[in-house]
């Protein structure tokens, strides 16, 4: 099996996460499939994707030659049958055991052997999610933190029959990406959001118990703590909706009250207030823009 990745192809590609995949395996030299069941949002994160890259050689983070190139390397397709092409598919479709299952399994039909499957997944078992789909020991799990241009951490699993070889080729991947791999056991949540999820249960909690506002518990947490976001303008920026699923794959499989979802949280999204994708969450937003574009 030849662990050499050059292409490598993101499944989700229109959402926010699989856009932010996108541009750190094009931006780092990789040609880059970017695959998604819709092409307007194919095409609306092609775009949200130029206007980042031009804010950076903004920024005097790229040079107008790396902007190009790196557009270049970044092609949309809406067929699963281009994948066939890739040494790397890392998905980020919904969080849903099932449609990640069913997905690889379909891929394993398209890809070639040497082929890696990587799970974006945030609370979901690698090893289930590997189970049946025909080449387990091809399947790791590679959890980008939003938004994935930005941010450097990504989560390193092994699932059970995840072979050495495959895990040392997507480490590889991370580093030659700029990004930096952090070594986590197949647990719900990994160490992120084993901590974040119940944590941003008890922010929701805190505001339907009208401790404080959004924007003053955000403060609290910047100024004394000192984060770069506060949890509630994080939680838009993820999705109410996304916040729900994590909720509901992550209670089941841990008992734990504080991960189960706040009645709150529900209402918000009843409402369509989904956060960012929305244009309004716990704040109120007015720009297509990609975050940090």
């Amino acid at each position: 099996m030849s662990n050499e990745i050059k292409t490598v192809a993101i499944c989700g590609a229109g959402g926010n996460m699989g856009a932010g995949i996108a541009i750190v395996a094009a931006r780092a030299g990789f040609r880059t499939l970017a695959y998604d069941l819709s092409d307007t949002a194919l095409a609306r994160a092609y775009d949200q994707s130029a206007g980042f890259f031009a804010k950076s050689v903004a920024r005097g983070k790229m040079t107008e030659e790396e902007r190009d190139a790196a557009l270049a390397r970044l092609e949309n397709t809406s067929d699963l049958n281009d994948l066939a092409q890739a040494d790397l598919v890392i998905e980020a479709v919904f969080e849903q055991l099932d449609i990640k299952q069913n997905l690889f399994a379909t891929l394993n039909e398209i890809c070639p052997e040497h082929t890696i499957f990587a799970s974006n997944t945030s609370t979901l078992s690698i090893t289930e999610i590997a189970s049946g789909c025909g080449r387990e020991d091809r399947v790791v799990g590679m959890h980008f933190c939003l938004p994935a241009q930005m941010m450097k951490l990504i989560e390193m699993t092994a699932g059970i029959n995840t072979s050495p070889e495959t895990y040392a080729a997507a480490s590889e991947f991370t580093k030659r990406a700029g990004q930096i791999p952090l070594q986590t056991k197949d647990k719900p949540g990994f160490v992120l959001n084993a901590l974040l999820v119940p944590f941003n249960n008890d922010v929701i909690r805190a505001i339907e118990d009208d401790l404080a506002t959004p924007e003053d518990i955000d403060t609290a947490l910047k100024v004394a703590l000192g984060y770069k976001m506060g949890p509630c303008d994080l939680l838009d920026l993820i999705g109410l909706d996304t916040q729900v699923r994590l909720c509901e794959a992550f209670y089941p499989t841990t008992n734990d009250a504080r991960a189960a979802t706040p009645p709150l949280l529900r209402r918000m999204v009843a409402a369509g207030r989904l956060g960012r994708k929305s244009g309004r969450g716990f704040f109120d937003y007015n720009t297509d823009k990609m975050f940090g574009g």
